[in-house]
């Protein structure tokens, strides 16, 4: 049995009394199961709403502050993991805890933010998808869900040497392979002025079915601002979304990379 953060529903309301601490509470093992059959969770680009990002906000008589923007986000530390405790219930930004799923608890990255962790003793990397709170235990950086640390090698241990960096969207592989299936965005332009780039993102959200979103990349020439719809689950998504857009009378962009 081991000691695992509380999601932040519960922080939040403990917090709210004056001195409050949070209790120990025991958490299990699930079912095994093999790391194979663990997927990496897929980058896409969420939008970082209100619930789970309240900052600043205090466990056990510590105050935290959540990072205004995830990039550049790289530190090595101890991980932990979760069970069984908190199987089923709400995290943090209000998603339902899997405990075999790719996902994990941080203290300050946002809600919901997409990090590598590396076991720094075996080599073994995955990408998890941060959704909830914690660990609020010393010495600590990360708690991932049983299932990935299953993947990493570390779940029979409790805990485990690893590097968290985290992913950001503007320079992810547009394609990725990790349980065999794979994704792709479509770019529909890159912009120097971020405001050209939004307004033609308000006029082609309507029409497609998947997300439009702007990213900023730093390039040789400077600051571009790239326009893009997805990400699409099969080439025949993006294809229809090609024929989509040249119907309404936009170019229909070009599939990355």
């Amino acid at each position: 049995m081991m000691t695992r953060a509380l999601s932040l529903l519960a922080v939040l309301f403990l917090a709210a009394c004056s001195g409050a601490t949070l209790p120990i509470i025991s958490d299990g093992t699930p079912p095994p199961i093999d790391a194979s059959q663990v997927a990496d969770a897929i980058p896409r680009p969420d939008p970082i709403l209100a619930q789970g990002n309240k900052s600043p906000y205090s466990v056990n008589g510590v105050t935290y502050r959540v990072l205004d923007a995830a990039a550049g986000y790289r530190e090595e530390g101890l991980a932990s993991w979760y069970g069984t405790k908190f199987d089923g219930r709400q995290t943090s930004n209000g998603e339902i805890f899997d405990v075999y799923a790719a996902t994990a608890a941080h203290k300050t990255l946002p809600l919901p933010s997409y990090v590598r962790v590396t076991h720094l003793d075996n080599g073994r990397s995955m990408i998890v998808r941060v959704n909830d709170r914690g660990p609020f235990h010393s010495g600590r950086i990360i708690d991932l869900s049983y299932g990935a640390a299953v993947k990493l090698g570390y779940a029979d241990q409790g805990t485990a040497r690893v590097r968290v960096e985290v992913i950001e969207l503007a320079g992810v592989d547009d394609r990725r392979n990790s349980d065999g299936s794979s994704y792709r965005n479509l770019q529909l332009g890159a912009f120097s002025d971020a405001e050209a780039a939004q307004r033609l993102a308000a006029k082609v959200s309507p029409i497609v079915a998947a997300a439009v979103y702007v990213s900023p990349v730093d390039t040789p020439s400077g600051r571009m601002y790239r326009l893009r719809a997805g990400p699409f689950n099969s080439e025949q998504q993006l294809r229809q979304t090609q024929i989509t857009l040249q119907s309404a009378g936009f170019s229909a962009g070009q599939p990355l990379p």
